[in-house]
């Protein structure tokens, strides 16, 4: 797709820059709301901490002069009018939930990002043909209630609204009556929204770009992710009286599966990654040996092929591991996505973006799913990263210069402005 079918001439030059302190001073005072024990952030979705942030937002937008709707899944969507009320619009955003150790940037630098770049572009009372709309997506973290990027999901219809409703979290609660709860449910039906195109900004989670010195991640792919819920059953017996040969151990079986999936990822460097991440043990007593092991195994690769190839074999010899030592073994596949690659156009913007503005760039491959990845189903859609210290995010240790959230969003700005067919006041 074309995404810039014409381009009223304006001044989109390198000059044109955000206010770089406004939009840390906004990162900090979101930050305030529902801080970590670390520095971080806890702010999970659909907490009353999700609540208070999301209000947070409406409120700064309205003062930005947009008209906010939410859907039935709680996305957000903030409006800044266009001069042609008959185009489609441009989006851009991310999301401002958490991780339960978070960091004060995963997520929330595109989604204040993409309000700064609206507060520049009144400043300067620079308008647009096309309509852009800021995006902040629902339970993009999938912490509490898994899958994770539900709310883009359920926008581009790989979920039912009815299925995203009745999930639970760790405490049963389901995820359609906590969004009632904190009161964002919104009236609009989900998915209906055109767009022309869609732009991420994110830190990048992981270390290419400071390793490089780069300042820019010019997104051109994302990888494909597998979530594998794994249950080893076991038996509970004392771990004083059941001799070695007769136990049935479901934490021993866990250990084994767990050196298994770094074993397979390994074996595919550089182009596989692989963890278990997430674990409950059962009846996790200090003197009972455990009976059941539920956990998640999550496996990622840009390549569809490597990625089927490692669920295949964690599949068949992880069974046979837990077979082994008297365990048996179930599987699920709970969350998925193939591969995306990014619209060669909307990428070509990004990259012309950092050309312009003088910003170091290189092309780099997403490790970290994306609310963009599910958006890139409907819409032409491209990713902007920023560097992180060490490449630490999912941390509370998680942290970002004021150069790179400036330059990230400078970036930002020009893409969406090209996309948006910028229109200069002054000219009009």
């Amino acid at each position: 797709m074309d995404v810039v079918s014409s381009r009223t001439q304006g001044p989109q030059g390198p000059n044109l820059r955000v206010d770089g302190q406004r939009l840390w001073n906004s990162l900090m005072d979101m930050a305030l709301i529902g801080p970590g024990i670390a520095g971080g952030n806890n702010r999970q979705t659909l907490t009353d901490e999700d609540g208070e942030a999301r209000a947070l937002f409406q409120t700064w937008c309205e003062e930005a002069g947009l008209s906010m709707a939410v859907d039935q899944m709680g996305n957000m969507f903030a409006t800044r009018d266009g001069t042609d009320p008959e185009a489609l619009p441009v989006y851009v955003g991310s999301h401002l939930d958490t991780q339960p150790t978070g960091g004060k940037y995963d997520g929330v630098l595109g989604v204040l990002g993409a309000l700064e770049l609206v507060r520049t572009l009144n400043d300067l009372e620079i308008r647009t043909k096309r309509p852009i709309v800021i995006a902040n997506w629902t339970n993009e973290e999938g912490t509490r209630f898994a899958p994770a990027m539900l709310g883009s999901a359920i926008f581009v219809g790989r979920h039912t609204l009815d299925w995203a409703y009745t999930r639970q979290d760790s405490e049963g609660k389901m995820f359609g009556d906590e969004l009632q709860r904190i009161g964002w449910q919104g009236d609009e039906a989900v998915g209906e929204r055109r767009m022309h195109a869609f732009f991420e900004l994110h830190i990048e989670q992981g270390p290419l770009l400071e390793t490089a010195g780069c300042d820019i991640g010019v997104v051109t792919h994302g990888q494909g992710v597998r979530w594998i819920e794994c249950t080893v059953t076991g038996k509970e017996s004392h771990t004083g009286t059941t001799p070695m040969l007769m136990r049935r151990d479901a934490g021993r079986a866990l250990a084994l599966v767990t050196e298994l999936v770094n074993e397979i990822a390994m074996a595919r460097q550089p182009m596989a990654v692989g963890t278990i991440g997430h674990i409950d043990i059962y009846p996790n007593s200090r003197n009972i040996i455990a009976g059941k092991a539920v956990f998640t195994a999550d496996l990622r690769s840009p390549d569809p092929e490597i990625l089927n190839e490692m669920v295949n074999e964690f599949d068949v010899r992880a069974r046979t591991l837990c077979e082994q030592v008297g365990c048996s073994f179930d599987s699920e596949i709970v969350a998925q996505f193939e591969p995306p690659a990014f619209d060669l156009d909307c990428v070509g913007l990004v990259r012309d973006a950092a050309q312009t503005l003088g910003y170091s760039h290189m092309d780099i491959v997403s490790g970290a799913g994306h609310d963009a990845c599910w958006i890139n189903d409907v819409t032409p859609t491209a990713m902007v990263m920023c560097p992180c210290v060490d490449g630490l995010s999912h941390n509370e240790a998680e942290e970002i210069t004021p150069e790179w959230a400036r330059a990230g969003t400078d970036v930002l700005m020009h893409a969406v402005l090209a996309a948006a067919e910028m229109v200069d006041d002054s000219q009009s």
